[in-house]
């Protein structure tokens, strides 16, 4: 079978399509023919080792040479034990473990995925998985007369944690790239800023979702009415390890709450949004789809900001 392969961490000239044998599902797991595998920033981040965190489990060269992890398919084969599905079953999920979704075959857990809806095309709910969990849990406390803001919103969770957020009845501000103000309007976002331009945190806010965090605990937490919460998905190391050590005390003693969202996986945790967008509550942004054999620049695309919703691969 033909999969992409990364034998070090770098930009994406270091990727490289190869014929490898086809992987067999060991105990608990299920073979995937990949029909569609959605680029997410973790993707970007793991391509070139950088942050560190994307580091973990392979520190000089990457656990997994195959990336990809938000994978939609037909099951081929199941490994022994597996119940849930059986060869012909459409399903999709989050492969994070495993990964290897650029890729012809995929080999991932039983308990990562779940059943593909019949009225739900396969590209679509690819994008789904991680950054549906991540708006999910992200948005969770937006209303009415609450003032949200997503930073990172024109990328791939952003796209749903505005629709979420809008949807509760907030007041939603949308925080990206001077190119992606128009679309996070499309949206439902009611302000828009670019970073480039403004400094989000000299405005206050009830719930921050922050996808790229840079700035200092200080900052954000002047952003932050008392009783608001800030989460943080990716970023810096040392903007995260100083959300996580100092945001809590800075937070704790001025009435506010300043973390890193500790994101819940599985079906359980994506699947509400899937009910929503069938019900036409909310909806998937594609931003482009790419061949295998050009993985390469749907990562680029991803990792410079470029996408407007989400990016798929379709081996």
């Amino acid at each position: 079978m033909k999969a992409v392969i990364q034998d070090k961490y770098g930009p994406p000239e270091v990727l490289r399509v190869a014929n490898v044998p086809l992987p067999d599902p060991g105990a608990g797991q299920v073979r995937v023919k990949v029909v569609a595998t959605s680029v997410n920033l973790s993707d970007w981040e793991t391509l070139r080792g950088r942050p560190a965190y994307s580091r973990i489990g392979g520190l000089r060269k990457p656990a997994q040479p195959t990336l990809g992890s938000d994978i939609a398919g037909w099951v081929d084969a199941i490994g022994e034990g597996v119940t849930r599905f059986r060869p012909g079953d459409a399903v999709y999920g989050d492969n994070l473990a495993l990964k290897g979704g650029f890729a012809e075959y995929a080999v991932a857990a039983e308990k990562a995925l779940t059943l593909k809806p019949a009225e739900l095309e396969f590209i679509e709910a690819s994008t789904i998985p991680q950054s549906g969990a991540i708006a999910l849990q992200g948005t969770r406390g937006a209303g009415p007369g609450k003032r949200v803001l997503i930073n990172g919103g024109g990328g791939g969770a952003g796209v749903f944690a505005i629709q979420l957020a809008k949807r509760a009845g907030a007041h939603v501000t949308g925080v990206d790239n001077a190119a992606k103000l128009d679309f996070m309007r499309s949206l439902g976002a009611d302000e828009v800023i670019d970073y480039h331009r403004d400094d989000f945190t000299r405005q206050r806010y009830d719930l921050i979702l922050d996808m790229v965090a840079h700035r200092s605990v200080f900052a954000y937490r002047r952003a932050l009415n008392r009783g608001g919460r800030y989460h943080c998905v990716g970023g810096t190391v040392p903007t995260l390890l100083r959300v996580v050590t100092a945001g809590v005390v800075v937070g704790g003693v001025t009435g506010r709450r300043l973390g890193m969202l500790v994101v819940r996986e599985g079906p359980a945790n994506f699947t509400p949004l899937t009910d929503m967008r069938l019900a036409g509550e909310v909806a998937t942004q594609i931003d482009r789809t790419y061949p295998l054999e050009e993985t390469a620049d749907a990562l680029a695309r991803v990792g410079a900001g470029q996408a407007l919703g989400k990016v798929v691969v379709t081996p």
